[in-house]
């Protein structure tokens, strides 16, 4: 990362007010949003408290499994996220962001407040925008 991008935040590059799934939805409400967004995961919200991480390979992966698609209309959203949900916080370095991404292996790290409540979305994507054009909005990439 450039000297520029460490002195940046998570804050100033994640997609505010994220899309949420509660763990009762339904999966095809899930997929819906996902797909009507145009994103590759959802942070899952019950009571205002983060529980987990629904992804568009959760649900790709459980399409393939021939047991869960007999059982796709029965299916919610609590029995494909992820738990846990990977966090960090808006005043994190973005550099702190990409080390969390690495190690764990994920796509997307949920952005929270002090008291813990979703606020945001961070994603490679977002720390790709920082390193090629500072992370400022519609700055050419080229």
């Amino acid at each position: 990362m450039t000297t520029s991008s460490v002195a940046k935040r998570v804050g100033d590059l994640m997609t505010h007010d994220p899309v949420v799934v509660d763990p009762d939805d339904d999966v095809n409400e899930a997929e819906h949003l996902l797909s009507m967004y145009r994103i590759g995961g959802l942070p899952v919200v019950s009571g205002g408290e983060l529980v987990g991480v629904i992804s568009q390979s959760d649900i790709v992966d459980a399409h393939g499994s021939e047991f869960i698609s007999a059982n796709w209309d029965r299916l919610r959203v609590r029995h494909l996220m992820s738990s846990p949900a990977i966090t960090v916080g808006a005043d994190a370095d973005v550099a702190h962001a990409a080390r969390i991404m690495l190690a764990r292996h994920i796509h997307r790290l949920v952005v929270v407040a002090r008291d813990g409540s979703p606020i945001g979305v961070v994603t490679p994507l977002d720390l790709l925008r920082i390193l090629l054009d500072g992370g400022e909005e519609g700055a050419p990439l080229a």
